[in-house]
Order: structure tokens, then C-alpha cells, then sequence
């Protein structure tokens, strides 16, 4: 599989790569702090805040499926897709922030607005990637980039979303829109120059398949492609339930509310710095492998955290270091599930694979937002008030027995996964070196 293109210079490959801390300031806001603005600003029941959470992020996966198939129909450009879509994004990410009545179907509307355009933006993205180059060491290496951005983005949001919500001298609501609005400032800029800059490979005609139901058939049978949604989401989950629990577990049962967001930053900051070490890892002996030893690093670390008594700051900081693994190496391998699909069943679905494959992961992130606000609602969860034993109980061991769980899963479907290091290679009949990125 080759593409017809002007080949992307070292400088526009690294320009790609910064549009993830772009999308990660957006992404990490929803994932860190859009239930916790419902549950404990808005003080909405758990219940239906876990309800409005999880139909919005249902949502996110099917419009990610949505714009892959009329992608995949239209052919239209995924510089054109992100570029009309950067500024509407911006502002429904604020308007997400900025509800006051609390009534849950204007937040789910609110939602499903902002996830929409994040998919029409998001998904061409991330499809990008395997047009800019057809070697899995350089998509690892992109990938690895792409990740250490979103890490920075996610340390900025950890910090400085409540940092600058509680600082605004309007109303608590009115706050978090106001925090919303300055990381807009910087995320839409970023994109538009992403879109500027970086070239797009053409596809040639041979592979312009407009067919979407022979496509989606191809990637039930894609193997590859099954296990490592099955991996990925079952990793994804397991970082979301932590991450999300953080803020109620030293907040309620720490009773440190300042130290939730410090932790959440500290382990961006971990997750940051391990990710040029993954990246190596997985370019010299397959992502497959990376992912493996960050699996065992993982339940290690859980286990640490079972132990160490009430605080745990420490390990959970080191989860970071393990998790951050996981999200490279399950993106780094989606553009070669795609063209191992392609080798064995002959077609070739790519956008619409990154749209299923986010699609499962948001529908992960949908399942853990449904069972803290249901488990918080089952224990007995008052937002803003002492907590019962009941309660704290709950909220310290779903932290822990949840995670532990589907990381057991994503080991055994890591440990089926055939890509390996050189199967993409294998499968074109030649031998691909871990090379650095040349400018054309």
C-alpha cells in the first residue's frame, strides 16, 4: 500500500503532532472535570449526572462512527473536516461550561453538540496519521509525539481548569466558562495552524472504496483489529475510572481537596516524561511488547496503591507511567490493524476503522461514568458533605477493584494480539529498520 503524496517534511510531521495538545485540552477537561462540574459544582444527583455523562459519550462514539462513514462516502478532506470545524469547537466546549439551570437535557444537548464537532474534528485527526506514512516506526514515533503533547495538555488542564474556575469573581458555574474560554484561546489557534501547515496524502483512485457495508464487514473479520479494541477499551476504561475518581477519593476520603488536582497533574507529568521512553521501547521490540511490560507495571502499582494505606499518592502517581503506554501503543497500532485487515481480506477501511475504533473507547469512557455516578448513588453520595463509611468505602475500592479488573482483560487481549514487530513488514515482503524521521 503505497499513497501519492508530496512528502511531509520532519518540521510538518512535528507541527501534526502538536494538534493533539489542542484536542487533549478539550478532551481532559471532559474527562477530568465534565462529571465532577455536574456532580460537585451544579450538584446534580449522581445518578443522573453519570446518566447525562455516559448518553453524551454513547453519543461521541457513535459521531465518531458517523463522520468516518461520510468520510469514507464523500472522500472530503480531513484538513477541510478540522479546519470548519476548529471555532465551532471552541465555543461549544465553553457553552459545555457555562450552564447554570441544571437541567439535565440542556447539559445532554450542550454535550452532544461538543462531542459532535470533537468527532468531526477528532476522527479525520487521527486518520491522518496513516496517510503521513506507511512504515510502523514512524507511525509510532508520530504517535509518541502526538502523546506527549496530549500529556502536557492534560497536566495544563489538571492544574489550571479549577485552579482558574475558583479564581473568576463571577459565580462557580460562570468560573469553569470562563477557565473554558482561556484553553480555547490556545486550542483553536494551534489547529488552524495544523491545518496550514501539514500536507495531505491522496489515496489512489484504486483504493477509493465508497462501499461502506463490505468495509464494515471487513473489520468485524479484522482479527487484529477486534482484539485491539478489546485491549484498548478495557485500558482505557481502567485510566478513566482512576483518573476520575481521583478528585471524590482525596476530596472525601483523603479530605484533601487540593491534592486531587495535584495528583491528576503529577501524573500527566509522569505519563509525560515516561512517553519518549515507550516510544523508544515500542520502535526497538513492537508496541505489542511495550504494552505488555506496561501491563505488568500497572498491576504492580494497583497493588502498591492496595497497600500503602489511606493516601497512595505515590503509586497512583507511578499508574501514570504504565497508562500512558497503553494509550500509545493502542493508537500506534490501529494503522497497522488496517493494513493487516487489508492483507488478509483485501480491503481496506481506514478512516472508518479510526472511527470504530474511537467509538469503542468513548463507549468504554460512557461505562465508567455510568457506574461512579451509579455506585456513588448506591452508596449514599451527598456532594459537598461528609461522607458515610458506606460511601468511602465505595469510593476508595471501585478506584481500585474496577481497574484491576479490566486491566486483566486487556492483558489477555494483548497477549492474542498478532502485531507484532515486523508483521506489517512481513506481510509486504520486506524489513523495516526503526528509522528516525528524515525531511523530505
Amino acid at each position: 500500500m503505497t499513497f501519492r503524496r508530496s512528502t511531509p517534511s520532519a518540521v510538518s510531521l512535528f507541527v501534526f503532532t502538536t494538534g493533539d495538545f489542542a484536542f487533549n485540552l478539550y478532551w481532559q477537561g471532559v474527562t477530568l472535570y465534565l462529571l465532577y462540574f455536574y456532580i460537585d459544582v451544579l450538584a446534580l444527583p449522581p445518578a443522573i449526572a453519570g446518566t447525562v455523562f455516559m448518553v453524551g459519550a454513547l453519543w461521541d462514539g457513535v459521531a465518531d462512527l458517523a463522520v468516518a462513514a461520510i468520510i469514507e462516502r464523500t472522500r472530503v478532506s480531513y484538513r477541510r473536516m478540522i479546519g470548519w470545524g476548529a471555532v465551532p469547537l471552541g465555543g461549544a466546549f465553553v457553552l459545555m461550561f457555562a450552564h447554570t439551570a441544571r437541567s439535565a437535557v440542556a447539559l445532554l444537548l450542550l454535550q452532544i453538540v461538543f462531542r459532535t464537532l470533537y468527532a468531526a474534528t477528532n476522527t479525520p485527526y487521527a486518520a491522518w496519521t496513516a496517510r503521513l506514512s506507511d512504515r510502523s516506526s514512524v507511525r509510532t514515533m508520530l504517535t509518541g509525539i502526538r502523546m506527549m503533547f496530549g500529556a502536557a495538555a492534560a497536566m495544563l488542564v489538571a492544574l489550571g481548569l479549577p485552579w482558574l474556575a475558583e479564581r473568576s469573581a463571577s459565580p462557580a458555574a460562570v468560573g469553569w466558562s470562563h477557565a473554558a474560554a482561556l484553553f480555547v484561546l490556545a486550542a483553536t489557534p494551534l489547529l488552524l495552524i495544523v491545518v496550514w501547515i501539514v500536507p495531505e496524502p491522496v489515496r489512489p483512485a484504486t483504493l477509493q472504496q465508497t462501499a461502506l457495508r463490505p468495509q464494515f464487514a471487513a473489520l468485524v473479520r479484522n482479527r487484529a483489529f477486534v482484539l485491539l479494541n478489546v485491549a484498548a477499551a478495557a485500558g482505557s476504561a481502567a485510566t478513566m475510572l482512576l483518573s476520575q475518581s481521583i478528585p471524590y477519593y482525596f476530596r472525601y476520603v483523603v479530605q484533601d481537596t487540593a491534592r486531587g488536582p495535584q495528583v491528576l497533574a503529577a501524573m500527566a507529568v509522569a505519563g509525560a516524561v515516561a512517553l519518549p521512553a515507550w516510544t523508544v521501547l515500542a520502535q526497538r521490540t513492537g508496541a505489542r511488547t511495550a504494552w505488555l511490560c506496561a501491563i505488568l507495571l500497572a498491576i504492580l502499582c494497583l497493588g502498591a496503591v492496595a497497600v500503602s494505606g489511606r493516601d497512595g499518592a505515590l503509586p497512583i502517581t507511578a499508574l501514570a507511567v504504565a497508562f500512558a503506554c497503553f494509550g500509545l501503543a493502542g493508537w500506534s497500532l490501529v494503522p497497522d490493524s488496517v493494513d493487516w485487515g487489508e492483507a488478509h481480506d483485501g480491503i481496506r477501511a481506514e478512516t472508518l476503522a479510526f472511527g470504530a475504533f474511537a467509538f469503542v473507547q468513548k463507549a468504554a469512557l460512557a461505562g465508567t461514568g455510568l457506574l461512579i455516578g451509579a455506585t456513588y448513588q448506591a452508596n449514599g453520595f451527598v456532594a459537598g458533605a461528609a461522607q458515610t463509611a458506606a460511601t468511602i468505602h465505595a469510593i476508595h475500592w471501585l478506584m481500585l477493584g474496577g481497574p484491576a479488573l479490566l486491566i486483566a482483560v486487556c492483558a489477555l487481549a494483548v497477549l492474542r494480539l498478532p502485531l507484532r514487530r515486523g508483521t506489517i513488514a512481513a506481510l509486504r515482503g520486506r524489513r523495516e529498520p526503526p528509522a528516525p524521521i528524515k525531511r523530505a
